[in-house]
């Protein structure tokens, strides 16, 4: 039997992995922030003690981008020192570790996909604390596990880009939207099917990183010009240049992700972000 530790279960990533787990034949345990630390060892290793996990799915993460330049510690406790306890957890007891990471680890500058190993270089404190947890992990080497980079994340669950831009779109008659930042969005269901499916097939000797969003290229104002017309929402969408929307943390201008090496190594098909984002907004009831 495959027994599940799910962290960061509140999330967005995490409700969706709770919303299929009725769909797979895997024993669950799902730990929210509130009930477990996992940057304290000793509540860790407690808990794996009390249960016989042999896969941890690591989607806790400090995500908030901009107070993350004001707040190091508590992002770099999170997004490293964390994962450096669930690696060196998952080494001793022999778990298979899925970590999710993020394109903030690369500067945003390409002109093609990113693949896996392109050359990394964040611009802002959540990047570098994300790309030192995957360097920590790398460093530890579980057996058996793996990073998936993943961007632009929205979901039924949680605060998002779609809900802010559906809550706006019926208080607004017209928005400002970035046009000048291109990647992907990713459908957290659409990942969390992705790894549940995945989960036991995973074997390597070193630790892999791949790569993971739906298919596709847009803009932010792409996004949300789509979002608009899909729920029917009168709101005119312009275009906005990230120079005239400044923030305290530096976003990618270009997030796209290569994502061949996780559909060849695991034979899985990606959804395009179009029929994922219908799929959505059915969920929220707002498709019209």
């Amino acid at each position: 039997m495959i027994n599940i530790l799910v962290t960061g279960s509140n999330g967005q990533l995490g409700s969706e992995i709770k919303a299929l787990s009725k769909d797979y034949s895997y024993n669950f345990f799902f730990a929210s922030k509130d009930k477990l630390d996992i940057s304290n060892k000793d509540e860790l290793a407690q808990l794996i003690e009390k249960n016989d996990f042999n896969v941890i799915i690591n989607c806790a993460a400090y995500t908030a981008v901009d107070k993350a330049e004001e707040d190091y510690d508590n992002a770099d406790r999170i997004n490293n020192n964390a994962v450096k306890n669930l690696a060196q957890i998952s080494k001793e007891k022999d778990i298979k570790f899925i970590h999710i990471s993020t394109d903030y680890v690369f500067d945003g500058e390409n002109f093609k996909p990113y693949v896996e190993d392109d050359k990394t270089s964040p611009k802002g404190v959540y990047g570098e604390t994300k790309l030192a947890g995957e360097k920590t992990m790398i460093e530890v080497n579980p057996l058996n596990s793996i990073i998936i980079r993943t961007s632009w994340v929205y979901s039924y669950f949680g605060n998002n880009f779609v809900k802010t831009m559906l809550r706006l779109g019926e208080q607004k008659d017209s928005l400002g939207v970035i046009f000048d930042q291109v990647g992907t969005p990713t459908y957290a269901k659409d990942l969390a099917k992705a790894i549940l499916d995945i989960v036991p097939t995973i074997k390597n000797d070193k630790v892999e990183i791949y790569n993971y969003s739906n298919e596709g290229v847009l803009s932010w104002y792409d996004f949300a010009k789509e979002i608009m017309k899909m729920a029917k929402l009168n709101c005119k969408i312009n275009p906005l240049e990230t120079k005239d929307y400044p923030t305290p943390a530096k976003r990618p201008h270009y997030s796209l992700l290569n994502k061949a090496k996780i559909k060849k190594d695991f034979k899985i098909n990606i959804p395009y972000w179009k029929d994922s984002l219908d799929d959505c907004l059915r969920r929220l009831e707002v498709r019209k």
